[in-house]
């Protein structure tokens, strides 16, 4: 199999790479680096089926040859970045998005579109199904990436509906370990970066809204199997395991030995979901996938890595 990731020199997008190269495909990984960097892949420069291509997919994306499976990985993903990259988020959701469809159809190749728990924005319903349509606001500040996604599922159902395109939607919720950047501002790297620093540890509002952080392999895994499967509706996969944001940071606190770090006090940004829980009754019967990976063995994992870059 020839396997394409679009975003493979991101966070997940580089575990995806390995993973599909552990199952011997051939991988074209396609990342114009503007979040993703070449540290999360340069260990799989000496594999011959590994061939990495700096193109930004928002272009008309060709690739020579046959193509099995196209994976669209590349966006910005964190809050920090697509604030800073709204055009960009919006345009590799919308221009991105038609370009790897455009070259799965155009190949007869699978197709899998990275979307996001995003897209049920600030939700009413918990913990969120797939048949929950969501609450979110297109013009604050996070639509850039909420919509983004949101219209990125939309292309991908109507090239599966009217161009026959065997397609897959994974709505990826909180997931973390190793080559998260120390930097990409989202909570988990936020705290473990501040607290090995010894700095306050930064929560914004009371820190009473949960998420649920599902341990990056135990991911890949899920996104292997929804490949492989032909259902084509969105899918969740994420940890159910619920917690608060000011537990999480007490988790950490207590993981980093002789840590001087206590937590402080911030606004809440806007439109900041208030919960987050993926239901995954779904992935548990269409694909026969649950999580491998507890919290505690994740964060140990997680901050073993951050030792050796902060």
């Amino acid at each position: 199999m020839r396997t394409v990731i679009t975003g493979g020199a991101g966070f997940v997008g580089s575990h995806l790479c390995e993973r599909f190269l552990a199952e011997g495909d051939e991988v074209v990984c396609v990342d114009n680096l503007l979040t993703g960097t070449l540290r999360n892949i340069e260990h799989l420069d000496a594999n011959p089926k590994f061939r990495f291509i700096e193109h930004n997919v928002s272009e008309p994306l060709e690739i020579d040859g046959a193509v099995d499976n196209v994976l669209h990985f590349a966006s910005p993903a964190s809050p920090a970045d697509y604030l800073a990259h709204p055009i960009a988020t919006l345009k590799v959701g919308s221009l991105g998005t038609h370009n790897a469809l455009g070259l799965a159809k155009a190949k007869d190749a699978r197709f899998l579109l990275a979307s996001t728990s995003e897209v049920y924005g600030d939700p009413d319903v918990h913990p969120q199904v797939e048949e929950y349509w969501g609450h979110v606001n297109p013009i604050g500040p996070r639509g850039c990436y909420d919509e983004a996604k949101r219209f990125a599922e939309a292309i991908t159902m109507a090239y599966h509906r009217f161009h026959g395109v065997k397609t897959h939607i994974v709505r990826i919720f909180n997931t973390y370990g190793p080559r998260m950047r120390l930097n990409d501002g989202r909570v988990l790297p936020n705290f473990m970066k501040q607290a090995l620093r010894g700095e306050p540890i930064t929560m914004y509002g009371k820190g009473d809204q949960t998420r649920s952080f599902c341990f990056v392999t135990d991911l890949v895994d899920g996104i292997y199997r929804l490949l492989h499967s032909e259902y084509a509706l969105p899918v969740n996969i994420g940890n159910p395991s619920e917690i608060t944001v000011h537990q999480l940071a007490e988790e950490i606190i207590a993981l980093v030995d002789g840590t001087k770090s206590r937590i402080i006090y911030e606004d809440l940004p806007e439109d900041d979901p208030k919960r987050r829980r993926p239901d995954i009754t779904k992935a548990q019967k269409l694909l026969g996938w649950n999580p491998t990976i507890d919290r505690a063995e994740g964060l140990k994992t997680t901050l073993a890595y951050f030792r050796s870059v902060v």
